[in-house]
């Protein structure tokens, strides 16, 4: 019942598991001693029924009273021990889950992001958890343990008398039977409805991103009509699953309680025609006012079980989707990097054809071509963000689809053209850098990237916190503190994405000192979309339709008359046409 098919259909760890079968345990447990309350009701009944038709003396008040009493004691024990089995344990499961998810996250590769958006990931970890955490305390011990304490009374109530265990319990398995027969309606809905409430987050998450552009485009209006239509879509799809489920569960339910008027008839029945005695179907009757109760719950819980199955498996899919893994050393001779005949396909689209070239330790190396040639690919696959499809990238004659991205990723540096930054201050988003580093290192980092000159100016030096993404900064002072970063961590590889294309030309200045300091004697690869920053390269790359179209040094592709050439020239009639 609890196996690895159960584990992985309701996204549980292995913890998870053992909280279930505890909480499976106290529900069967707490509803034999509710039936066993039952019991003790019924004898009671029973020694006051037959004072009254035999004039047997009446039994003793003492036993009675021990009995209620040790029953009211072991309710409370019993349910206390069923609310920690299912309640207290999983609130923890909860907790370890999203900080699975969180670390599986961590470790996925970056093609793994390019398929799910921000606002569906959030969803999983926030809402589908919550989702899962209703069903994980109330659903799943509870249903569980209400089928096996439900086999086991059936076999009792049978073993007494089989014609009105029948009448009481067929309505059972018909009201199941139809809930189950219901469950890919059940599942659909809950799928539209999901899909739904993850375009409203995407919706919600795309206006607030752009709020700037859409004022300054007069769009309001339309971006709220759109986003109100995504909400009323969102509500009329969940208010048509609900009353679709509402109205399977309450059949059911109909169904079941059908079993209290077939257990009277058939009870009659037997009594008219002298098989059984009055008690024994008024034992019955006293059965069925508690028989039911857990299942009154179970219909709508089993309702809830099906639609919980969409966030089940949107985190299934998670823990299922393989994490970049590797050797936990890193020890390469020198720090060349190496593209071997390298291939690379991003959901079936080949963006890489046979790529060879090597960038040397010492030098630097650009990545120049038209846009979507493959030059960010080539960089994210030189720090292992991706995975090759064929063919190998060596970094000192170590291929690094061999070594773990967390410790391969302690000797890159990288300065990209968007930078993020985290809602902290100046020193600690620079710290980011080097964990653990001292206050002054950090200074002396930041001192080589020229954010002293403005850091000096905020109202609380380096400790002025910085707003969401570095907000309340410039881009250039944003751009700076990404390459303090990169001079604080003193990788050995450092990789460049046009780092001050954005920029005017005093920031543009300032950056490319610092960046002067922080490339001294390093394995540099730089992505460049302006010829002019490539002047000063080593080595240039020219990549064309996702192939090596031409490589050399800047003045030797010059004389050559190739492509590189040609962007050379276009990008300086392009300048003179600007300036005239």
């Amino acid at each position: 019942m609890f196996g690895r098919n159960f584990q992985r259909k309701y996204a549980l760890t292995d913890q998870g598991v053992r909280n279930t079968k505890k909480g499976a345990f106290w529900t069967v447990i707490v509803n034999l001693i509710v039936m066993a309350g039952i019991g003790i009701l019924y004898f009671m009944t029973a020694g006051f029924m037959d004072t009254l038709t035999n004039g047997a003396p009446l039994p003793g008040a003492a036993l009675p009273v021990i009995l209620v009493i040790l029953f009211v004691l072991l309710s409370f024990l019993t349910h206390l021990q069923q609310y920690k089995a299912t309640y207290g344990l999983v609130y923890n499961e909860v907790k370890t889950t999203r900080l699975s998810l969180a670390e599986r996250l961590r470790k996925l590769p970056l093609g793994y992001f390019g398929k799910r958006d921000l606002a569906d990931l959030t969803e999983t970890i926030m809402g589908d958890v919550n989702r899962m955490e209703h069903v994980w305390s109330h659903v799943l011990g509870y249903l569980y343990g209400s089928y096996i304490s439900t086999a086991l009374i059936a076999i009792v109530l049978i073993v007494y008398d089989w014609r009105l265990a029948i009448a009481c319990l067929w309505g059972v398995p018909v009201a199941f039977g139809l809930l189950f027969g219901t469950r890919k309606f059940t599942a659909n809905s809950a799928e539209r409805t999901k899909k739904a409430a993850v375009r409203v987050s995407d919706g919600i998450q795309e206006t607030l991103e752009n709020v700037r552009e859409i004022r300054a485009t007069n769009q309001e209006e339309r971006y709220l009509d759109e986003l109100n239509k995504k909400i009323d879509a969102h509500e009329r799809i969940m208010i048509k699953g609900e009353l679709g489920t509402g109205v399977f569960v309450n059949a059911a339910s109909v169904i079941m309680r059908l079993g209290v008027a077939t257990t009277i008839l058939t009870g009659a029945g037997l009594i008219l025609s002298g098989r059984i005695e009055f008690m024994l179907l008024f034992m019955f009757l006293l059965v069925i006012t508690r028989i039911y109760a857990p299942f009154d719950q179970s219909l709508a819980l089993i309702a809830e079980m099906f639609v919980s199955q969409v966030s089940a498996d949107r985190m299934t899919e998670i823990y299922e989707t393989p994490v970049a893994e590797g050797a936990e050393v890193f020890a390469p001779k020198g720090h060349d990097i190496v593209f071997e005949h390298v291939d690379f396909a991003y959901d079936k689209k080949k963006v890489l054809r046979d790529v060879s070239f090597t960038a040397k330790e010492g030098e630097v190396t650009a990545l120049v071509g038209p846009s979507g040639s493959g030059k960010s690919t080539c960089a994210r696959l030189a720090a292992r963000l991706w995975d090759v499809t064929g063919g190998a990238v060596k970094v000192g004659g170590v291929d690094i689809s061999t070594v773990d991205p967390e410790v391969l990723l302690t000797d890159y540096s990288m300065v990209f053209q968007d930078v993020v930054l985290f809602d902290d201050t100046i020193m600690e988003n620079i710290r980011l850098g080097k964990h653990g580093a001292t206050d002054e290192e950090v200074l002396a980092a930041a001192k080589a990237a020229n954010c002293d000159e403005f850091a000096r100016r905020l109202p609380q030096g380096y400790d002025t916190p910085i707003g969401e993404n570095g907000a309340k900064l410039s881009g250039g002072e944003r751009q700076r503190i990404s390459i303090a970063r990169a001079l604080l961590k003193d990788a050995p590889i450092v990789l460049l994405d046009e780092a001050t294309a954005s920029l005017d030309v005093e920031n543009e200045t300032k950056v490319q000192g610092a960046l002067s300091r922080l490339l001294q004697g390093k394995t540099v690869l730089v992505i460049a979309h302006r010829m002019r920053t490539v002047e000063a390269a080593d080595k240039i790359v020219v990549l064309s339709d996702g192939k090596v179209a031409e490589e050399g040094a800047p003045q030797e592709l010059m004389e050559k008359g190739g492509l590189f050439r040609r962007m050379v020239e276009l990008q300086r009639q392009s300048a003179k046409w600007q300036l005239g």
